[in-house]
Protein backbone atom coordinates (compact mmCIF):
# COMPACT_ATOMS: atom_id res chain seq x y z
CA UNK A 1 0.00 0.00 0.00
CA UNK A 2 1.38 3.41 -1.02
CA UNK A 3 0.99 6.25 1.46
CA UNK A 4 0.70 9.67 -0.14
CA UNK A 5 2.92 12.38 1.30
CA UNK A 6 1.11 15.08 3.25
CA UNK A 7 0.00 18.04 1.13
CA UNK A 8 2.39 20.96 1.10
CA UNK A 9 1.52 24.64 1.20
CA UNK A 10 3.47 27.67 -0.09
CA UNK A 11 4.98 28.50 3.30
CA UNK A 12 8.57 29.53 2.50
CA UNK A 13 7.75 33.23 2.79
CA UNK A 14 5.58 32.60 5.85
CA UNK A 15 8.36 30.75 7.68
CA UNK A 16 10.82 33.52 6.85
CA UNK A 17 8.57 36.45 7.81
CA UNK A 18 7.27 34.73 10.96
CA UNK A 19 10.84 34.08 12.14
CA UNK A 20 11.77 37.71 11.48
CA UNK A 21 8.72 38.98 13.33
CA UNK A 22 9.41 36.78 16.37
CA UNK A 23 13.07 37.84 16.42
CA UNK A 24 12.14 41.52 16.21
CA UNK A 25 9.48 41.19 18.91
CA UNK A 26 11.79 39.28 21.27
CA UNK A 27 14.58 41.83 20.77
CA UNK A 28 12.24 44.80 21.20
CA UNK A 29 13.02 46.00 17.69
CA UNK A 30 9.36 45.85 16.74
CA UNK A 31 6.81 47.43 19.03
CA UNK A 32 3.72 47.63 16.83
CA UNK A 33 2.03 51.00 16.52
CA UNK A 34 -1.75 51.36 16.73
CA UNK A 35 -2.33 50.55 13.05
CA UNK A 36 -0.20 47.40 13.15
CA UNK A 37 -1.72 46.21 16.42
CA UNK A 38 -5.26 46.80 15.14
CA UNK A 39 -4.55 44.91 11.91
CA UNK A 40 -2.97 42.07 13.90
CA UNK A 41 -6.03 41.91 16.16
CA UNK A 42 -8.36 41.66 13.17
CA UNK A 43 -6.33 38.86 11.56
CA UNK A 44 -6.09 37.16 14.97
CA UNK A 45 -9.88 37.22 15.19
CA UNK A 46 -10.03 35.24 11.94
CA UNK A 47 -7.23 32.88 12.96
CA UNK A 48 -8.84 31.99 16.27
CA UNK A 49 -12.43 31.88 15.06
CA UNK A 50 -14.18 28.64 16.10
CA UNK A 51 -16.21 26.67 13.64
CA UNK A 52 -19.93 27.53 13.87
CA UNK A 53 -22.22 25.26 15.81
CA UNK A 54 -25.04 24.06 13.61
CA UNK A 55 -28.33 22.57 14.69
CA UNK A 56 -28.23 19.99 11.90
CA UNK A 57 -24.59 19.13 11.35
CA UNK A 58 -23.27 17.10 8.45
CA UNK A 59 -19.84 16.11 7.17
CA UNK A 60 -20.32 18.32 4.11
CA UNK A 61 -21.36 21.36 6.14
CA UNK A 62 -18.41 20.83 8.46
CA UNK A 63 -16.00 20.64 5.53
CA UNK A 64 -17.41 23.84 4.04
CA UNK A 65 -17.13 25.63 7.39
CA UNK A 66 -13.49 24.56 7.78
CA UNK A 67 -12.60 25.89 4.34
CA UNK A 68 -14.63 29.06 4.86
CA UNK A 69 -12.68 29.82 8.05
CA UNK A 70 -9.38 29.55 6.14
CA UNK A 71 -10.74 31.58 3.25
CA UNK A 72 -11.61 34.38 5.68
CA UNK A 73 -8.04 34.36 7.00
CA UNK A 74 -6.84 34.80 3.41
CA UNK A 75 -9.24 37.69 2.82
CA UNK A 76 -8.22 39.45 6.04
CA UNK A 77 -4.53 39.16 5.18
CA UNK A 78 -5.05 40.48 1.65
CA UNK A 79 -7.16 43.37 2.95
CA UNK A 80 -4.41 44.57 5.29
CA UNK A 81 -1.72 43.93 2.69
CA UNK A 82 -3.45 46.14 0.12
CA UNK A 83 -4.95 48.79 2.43
CA UNK A 84 -1.64 50.63 2.81
CA UNK A 85 -2.20 51.46 6.48
CA UNK A 86 0.34 49.15 8.13
CA UNK A 87 4.12 49.26 8.39
CA UNK A 88 6.36 47.44 5.88
CA UNK A 89 7.08 44.55 8.31
CA UNK A 90 3.35 44.09 8.93
CA UNK A 91 2.70 44.23 5.18
CA UNK A 92 5.38 41.60 4.57
CA UNK A 93 3.86 39.33 7.20
CA UNK A 94 0.35 39.86 5.80
CA UNK A 95 1.65 38.97 2.34
CA UNK A 96 3.22 35.78 3.66
CA UNK A 97 0.00 34.75 5.41
CA UNK A 98 -1.97 35.46 2.22
CA UNK A 99 0.51 33.37 0.21
CA UNK A 100 0.21 30.44 2.61
CA UNK A 101 -3.59 30.46 2.47
CA UNK A 102 -3.73 31.11 -1.28
CA UNK A 103 -5.39 27.74 -2.03
CA UNK A 104 -8.51 29.07 -0.25
CA UNK A 105 -8.92 32.33 -2.15
CA UNK A 106 -11.86 30.81 -4.05
CA UNK A 107 -12.86 27.97 -1.72
CA UNK A 108 -15.59 27.32 -0.86
CA UNK A 109 -17.08 30.39 -2.56
CA UNK A 110 -15.45 31.12 -5.94
CA UNK A 111 -15.83 34.66 -7.31
CA UNK A 112 -18.97 34.81 -9.46
CA UNK A 113 -17.52 36.74 -12.41
CA UNK A 114 -15.09 35.47 -15.00
CA UNK A 115 -12.90 38.57 -14.61
CA UNK A 116 -12.61 38.18 -10.84
CA UNK A 117 -9.08 37.70 -9.46
CA UNK A 118 -7.61 34.41 -10.57
CA UNK A 119 -4.55 33.34 -8.67
CA UNK A 120 -2.48 30.27 -9.56
CA UNK A 121 -3.12 27.15 -7.54
CA UNK A 122 0.21 26.08 -5.99
CA UNK A 123 1.47 23.04 -7.87
CA UNK A 124 2.47 21.00 -4.82
CA UNK A 125 -0.46 21.57 -2.49
CA UNK A 126 -2.08 18.24 -3.27
CA UNK A 127 -2.04 15.31 -5.65
CA UNK A 128 -3.08 17.39 -8.64
CA UNK A 129 -6.64 18.00 -7.48
CA UNK A 130 -8.19 21.42 -7.08
CA UNK A 131 -9.25 20.78 -3.47
CA UNK A 132 -7.31 22.80 -0.89
CA UNK A 133 -5.44 20.74 1.73
CA UNK A 134 -7.55 21.82 4.68
CA UNK A 135 -5.71 19.81 7.30
CA UNK A 136 -2.40 21.37 6.29
CA UNK A 137 -3.92 24.85 6.47
CA UNK A 138 -5.36 24.23 9.93
CA UNK A 139 -1.96 22.98 11.12
CA UNK A 140 -0.61 26.52 10.58
CA UNK A 141 -3.11 28.09 12.98
CA UNK A 142 -1.51 27.48 16.44
CA UNK A 143 1.82 29.14 15.61
CA UNK A 144 0.11 31.99 13.79
CA UNK A 145 -2.29 32.55 16.69
CA UNK A 146 0.67 32.81 19.07
CA UNK A 147 2.50 35.25 16.78
CA UNK A 148 -0.48 37.49 16.11
CA UNK A 149 -1.42 37.44 19.80
CA UNK A 150 2.00 38.92 20.53
CA UNK A 151 1.60 41.51 17.77
CA UNK A 152 -1.85 42.54 19.01
CA UNK A 153 -0.85 42.69 22.70
CA UNK A 154 -0.93 46.11 24.44
CA UNK A 155 2.41 47.87 24.51
CA UNK A 156 4.24 47.95 27.85
CA UNK A 157 3.57 51.15 29.84
CA UNK A 158 5.83 53.98 28.78
CA UNK A 159 7.11 52.27 25.65
CA UNK A 160 6.97 53.96 22.26
CA UNK A 161 6.20 52.24 18.95
CA UNK A 162 9.26 51.01 17.12
CA UNK A 163 9.40 49.61 13.61
CA UNK A 164 12.35 47.72 12.10
CA UNK A 165 13.68 48.65 8.70
CA UNK A 166 11.94 47.19 5.70
CA UNK A 167 13.53 44.12 4.12
CA UNK A 168 13.42 44.74 0.35
CA UNK A 169 13.42 42.01 -2.27
CA UNK A 170 13.81 41.65 -6.01
CA UNK A 171 12.39 38.95 -8.25
CA UNK A 172 12.33 38.11 -11.95
CA UNK A 173 8.94 37.19 -13.35
CA UNK A 174 8.08 36.05 -16.86
CA UNK A 175 4.33 36.34 -17.15
CA UNK A 176 1.44 38.74 -17.09
CA UNK A 177 0.14 40.90 -14.28
CA UNK A 178 -3.55 41.64 -14.12
CA UNK A 179 -5.22 44.56 -12.37
CA UNK A 180 -8.73 43.84 -11.14
CA UNK A 181 -11.53 46.28 -10.42
CA UNK A 182 -14.99 45.86 -8.95
CA UNK A 183 -17.15 48.80 -10.02
CA UNK A 184 -20.36 47.15 -8.81
CA UNK A 185 -21.55 44.08 -6.95
CA UNK A 186 -20.79 40.94 -8.98
CA UNK A 187 -19.22 43.14 -11.68
CA UNK A 188 -15.48 42.74 -12.22
CA UNK A 189 -13.03 44.29 -14.64
CA UNK A 190 -9.57 43.00 -15.47
CA UNK A 191 -6.78 44.76 -17.33
CA UNK A 192 -3.44 43.32 -18.40
CA UNK A 193 -0.51 45.52 -17.38
CA UNK A 194 1.67 46.57 -20.31
CA UNK A 195 4.93 48.49 -20.43
CA UNK A 196 4.28 52.17 -21.17
CA UNK A 197 7.39 52.24 -23.33
CA UNK A 198 7.11 49.18 -25.58
CA UNK A 199 3.65 47.72 -24.74
CA UNK A 200 5.22 44.41 -23.69
CA UNK A 201 2.96 42.41 -21.34
CA UNK A 202 4.89 39.23 -20.57
CA UNK A 203 8.20 40.58 -19.29
CA UNK A 204 10.35 39.10 -18.04
CA UNK A 205 9.78 41.76 -15.43
CA UNK A 206 12.25 42.78 -12.76
CA UNK A 207 10.05 43.24 -9.70
CA UNK A 208 11.51 45.24 -6.80
CA UNK A 209 9.64 45.81 -3.55
CA UNK A 210 10.42 47.59 -0.27
CA UNK A 211 6.86 47.05 1.11
CA UNK A 212 6.06 50.71 0.55
CA UNK A 213 6.03 50.54 -3.24
CA UNK A 214 6.68 48.06 -6.03
CA UNK A 215 8.51 48.87 -9.24
CA UNK A 216 8.37 46.88 -12.48
CA UNK A 217 11.35 46.90 -14.80
CA UNK A 218 10.81 45.97 -18.45
CA UNK A 219 13.52 44.48 -20.71
CA UNK A 220 13.23 47.67 -22.82
CA UNK A 221 14.77 49.57 -19.90
CA UNK A 222 11.70 51.33 -18.52
CA UNK A 223 11.28 51.09 -14.74
CA UNK A 224 8.05 52.34 -13.22
CA UNK A 225 5.90 52.24 -10.12
CA UNK A 226 2.92 53.66 -12.02
CA UNK A 227 1.46 50.30 -12.94
CA UNK A 228 -1.70 50.53 -10.83
CA UNK A 229 -1.23 47.08 -9.32
CA UNK A 230 -1.91 46.28 -5.68
CA UNK A 231 0.60 44.36 -3.58
CA UNK A 232 -1.51 41.20 -3.77
CA UNK A 233 -1.89 41.38 -7.55
CA UNK A 234 1.90 41.24 -7.78
CA UNK A 235 2.98 39.14 -4.82
CA UNK A 236 0.49 36.30 -5.15
CA UNK A 237 1.46 35.36 -8.70
CA UNK A 238 5.21 35.20 -7.99
CA UNK A 239 6.92 31.93 -7.02
CA UNK A 240 7.16 31.24 -3.30
CA UNK A 241 10.85 31.61 -2.51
Amino acid sequence: MTISPPPRLPVLALSRESARARQWLDAGEWRPDAADADAAAQVLHRLAAPLPTRGADSARARAVDRDRRLQRIWRAAVHHLDAGAVSPPAAALSAAVARAFLPWYAAPNPPPAAAAPHYPIPQDTADGSQEPPTGAGEALLPDLIALFTALAAPAPPGSAPRTPSAVPWQERYAGRFRHYGRPAHDVWTADTVRCAGCARADGPWTVACDWERVTLGCPCGLVTDRHGLTFSEIFLVLPDR
